[in-house]
């Protein structure tokens, strides 16, 4: 997993070797943020209460809507294969490796070998979003965090397993969509939040338990 670092601007991103991060362009942030707001409405004293707590000065920003049509125009199409990890240089000539080191491992399995390049591309916005979203919450507890995925625009059937672990609260989000495999797993926790992704089936209800990390 991937720990995203707290922000020192908007949309700044952490780069990585194993998984490549790619950022949203200023114009097209200048773009989506107009007329951005959280999309959930209040329902009841408490929920405002909880809204006005969690979300405060970090509702502002593109909703769900433009941010998805963000990623129709600059992602590629679905289907497209991702780029493949870089092959290790060779050895130099007479060079013996030490005793104990260990071959890296090819992954056979999870979002490296099972995700397009679209939903790698997509994954990227969602993620910092969401990551953004949760990094100024105090006690991060189920209601709070589902009420800040639905002030993002994340209806309730794509939310799962959202269960409170000492001070952390995991979640599953299903963002499949146009026959990709992409889910997002989530511990929120302040400054120590993770949103990493994953691999759901393509076809079928979402389960927790089936998804590949």
């Amino acid at each position: 997993m991937r720990r995203i670092p707290a922000p020192t601007g908007m949309f700044t991103h952490s780069s990585s070797s194993r998984r490549p991060r790619l950022t949203l362009a200023v114009t097209a942030l200048a773009v989506l943020a107009l007329g951005a707001c959280g999309t959930a409405k209040a329902t009841g004293d408490g929920h405002r209460a909880v809204r006005a707590e969690t979300v405060g000065s970090r509702q502002a920003g593109p909703t769900l809507a433009e941010l998805q049509e963000y990623i129709e125009r600059t992602c590629p199409a679905p289907g497209t294969p991702a780029e493949p990890p870089p092959s290790p240089a060779p050895a130099p000539p007479g060079w013996e490796p030490p005793a104990d080191m260990t071959e890296p491992v090819v992954p056979t399995a999870g979002p490296e070998v099972e995700l397009d390049a679209r939903d790698w591309c997509a994954s990227n916005h969602h993620e910092q979003r969401i990551a953004e979203a949760l990094w100024d919450l105090v006690d991060p507890t189920p209601t709070k965090v589902r009420t800040i995925l639905n002030d993002l625009g994340y209806a309730d059937e794509r939310i799962h397993d959202l269960r409170q672990s000492g001070a952390t609260t995991r979640f599953f989000l299903d963002l499949r969509e146009h026959g990709g495999k992409l889910c997002l797993e989530g511990s929120a926790a302040g400054e120590e939040t993770v949103i990493d992704k994953c691999v759901a089936p393509a076809t079928g209800p979402f389960t927790p338990d089936d998804q590949k990390r």
